[in-house]
């Protein structure tokens, strides 16, 4: 199983160099961190007495491996959670904050294991994720990666601009659904018909 450094890697390589798309709720953004990350911690990169673009701009490869490891996986508890589930929910985060922890904690739920549902990962998550992975260790990651597919997919269904995400201008998966399956075992990734079924709706 890959570990967290390898993962982060692979999240600032496949993420890119500077962006600010309009329709991207994150906002500017550099090898996948965020301005909306930045911010909070007091990123002031360049010095200027605020966090805007400009320091995004000036994010490295290693900071931003950096910033993952620590921010994105050690701080929010990820790095607690059973080593099944540490590599989707790590991956989730960094694509959409608590929502990741919010679709764990509805999985755990659903395997009939009390817990709120608060977007954070404390002792009881923590707790209860390990219950539910010495439960079925064989099938967590997988209901993570498809509970985590859904989402994508619902988002898609509530918010036009963000459908780009989810279906390619050919209509094949989008980066969102590509990257939710890199965690599911193949068999249950969909077919190229169910997913063009799953977005028929989408004008």
């Amino acid at each position: 199983m890959q570990n967290v450094h390898v993962i982060a890697q692979e999240i600032v390589a496949r993420e890119g160099g500077y962006v600010n798309d309009p329709d991207d709720p994150g906002g500017a953004t550099k090898y996948g961190v965020t301005i909306h990350t930045m911010r909070p911690l007091g990123l002031d990169l360049d010095g200027d007495g605020d966090v805007d673009a400009s320091d995004v701009r000036q994010i490295t490869i290693d900071y931003a491996v950096e910033i993952f490891v620590e921010h994105y996986c050690v701080r929010p508890g990820i790095s607690a959670l059973p080593e099944v589930l540490q590599a989707s929910v790590f991956d989730m985060y960094v694509n959409a904050g608590g929502h990741a922890f919010r679709i764990l904690q509805r999985l755990i739920r659903n395997m009939r294991i009390e817990l709120d549902v608060d977007g954070m990962i404390g002792p009881r998550t923590i707790a209860a994720a390990h219950q539910a992975a010495d439960a079925a260790p064989e099938h967590l990651t997988d209901a993570y990666g498809i509970a985590r597919r859904n989402y994508y997919y619902a988002l898609g269904d509530r918010r036009v601009a963000s459908r780009k995400y989810a279906r390619r201008r050919d209509g094949g998966k989008g980066g969102w659904i590509t990257r939710a399956e890199a965690f599911i075992t193949p068999r249950y990734h969909l077919t190229d018909a169910e997913h063009s079924a799953r977005v028929a709706s989408w004008v």
